[in-house]
């Protein structure tokens, strides 16, 4: 899925290291931001503002892994002390059906900091999905320049006497998850072999103007920064256009743009965790989507058998000793397709955010840049192909039993009436 985006950033620490809680210090690779620079070297107080003033933001790291075909969420509960995510917050003009995969959440760092709206501030939890999927979810608050936020991915995070980068402290934090509720996962795959999606939301909390002109005066490092390019790239201006072109706002003070690997919220209000939720599941479906379409590759292997069954040789070992295996191979096509339609069907169910409201609107459009329906396509025709081979499997397996029906008709009515003729003709 495809899939629970990358993973860095980090802040100042204001208090003493608790192990319950780690807490970031800036990389000694992090720039200093170009906003202290210049107002320290300005001595004409005329001077143009800088282009990079520093800004209070909050980075939002998602890492989404894959861990297994299924997830009993009441085994996790009494495994660990996880609690119920609560529903989506209806706000702006999302519809009141509008529902979503419901999950198990895990704290991993103390939230109260975002809650007090501490300026430096690290939080993490895990959400767990019946559907086989974690998702590991920080959340740093700190003021950073616009132009430096590609350099926060250097932070350091203080765990202990430990020093670890965030993409360290998320795969140890996911390890320790993924350890502590093992018994409850459903063909739970090897930790190392996971699948994975990584995505970062950047939210602005300040701006200092409308955001659109703040955006429209800092173009090229804003496509940049989505991209994943080093500020100063000198993209070509059909880049720029593309990356900062399908922007979307609900109030006037607010404004997303998103692309495949990261995204720009401008909210003052900070009203965005419907946003982030979103977010969330979209990359999540990725995620499951990826998953399928490789395991259907790997359960189409068994289209070899098949055509190992049309050759002579295969065909007399067949008519000696394989109609059980056939039968076997049958029964397992048929329980794969009927399995990943279920996973399908199930994944489908789970998304269905239709409509023009704001929220749709978001979904489409990640929808769009993640190319689901193109993901979705290739798992409709690895199971049209699946179907093929199950009905080819089907169709050798019943020439088989006509044959040795053809056999066994032989037999009776025409051997054994001339054996009977024969044993007349010795008597006589």
């Amino acid at each position: 899925m495809s899939g629970l985006a990358g993973s860095p950033r980090t802040p100042r620490p204001r208090r003493s290291p608790s192990p319950a809680r780690p807490i970031l210090e800036p990389a000694k690779s992090a720039k200093p931001s170009r906003g202290k620079a210049r107002a320290g070297s300005a001595k004409d107080k005329s001077e143009a503002p800088s282009p990079h003033p520093e800004l209070l933001s909050e980075i939002v790291l998602f890492n989404l892994f894959d861990v297994g075909r299924s997830i009993d969420l009441r085994k996790v509960a009494a495994l660990i002390p996880a609690n119920e995510d609560f529903d989506i917050v209806k706000r702006r003009d999302t519809p009141a059906s509008l529902s979503l995969p419901r999950a198990l959440t895990l704290s991993l760092g103390d939230g109260a900091c975002l809650e007090n709206g501490d300026t430096d501030c690290f939080s993490a939890q895990a959400k767990i999905y019946a559907e086989g999927a974690i998702v590991l979810l920080v959340r740093i608050r700190l003021r950073v320049a616009f132009g430096d936020l590609n350099a926060v991915r250097g932070t350091i995070v203080l765990s202990g006497d430990r020093h670890l980068s965030l993409d360290s402290w998320a795969e140890e934090g996911f390890r320790k998850t993924f350890a502590a509720i093992r018994p409850a996962i459903e063909d739970a795959r090897d930790m190392a072999t996971c699948d994975r999606e990584a995505y970062s939301a950047w939210c602005l909390l300040e701006c200092p103007e409308d955001p659109t002109a703040f955006v429209e005066a800092r173009r090229e490092a804003a496509a940049s920064f989505l991209i994943g390019e080093a500020d100063g790239a000198d993209l070509h201006p059909s880049q720029i256009l593309e990356t900062l072109g399908h922007p979307l706002s609900y109030r006037r003070d607010d404004l997303a743009i998103f692309d495949l690997d990261r995204c720009l919220i401008i909210d003052p209000r900070r009203d965005y965790e419907d946003l982030l939720l979103i977010i969330e599941h979209a990359n999540w479906q990725l995620l499951e989507l990826r998953v399928l379409d490789k395991l259907l590759d790997r359960w189409l292997e068994a289209e070899d058998e098949v055509q190992g069954l049309k050759s002579g040789k295969a065909m007399r070992r067949a008519a000696k000793a394989r109609t059980s295996s056939a039968q076997a191979n049958l029964a397992r096509l048929q329980s794969l397709r009927f399995d990943a339609l279920f996973i399908l069907e199930n994944l489908e169910n789970s998304s269905k955010i239709i409509g023009d409201y704001y929220l749709g609107q978001v979904y489409s459009q990640l929808c769009d840049i993640f190319n689901t329906d193109g993901w979705k396509w290739s798992v409709e025709r690895r199971l049209d192909i699946l179907e093929n081979v199950y009905d080819m499997v089907k169709s050798a397996s019943s020439e088989r039993v006509i044959l040795t029906l053809e056999i066994v008709f032989i037999v009776v009515c025409v051997i054994f009436p001339v054996i009977q003729i024969l044993q007349v003709f010795l008597v006589k």
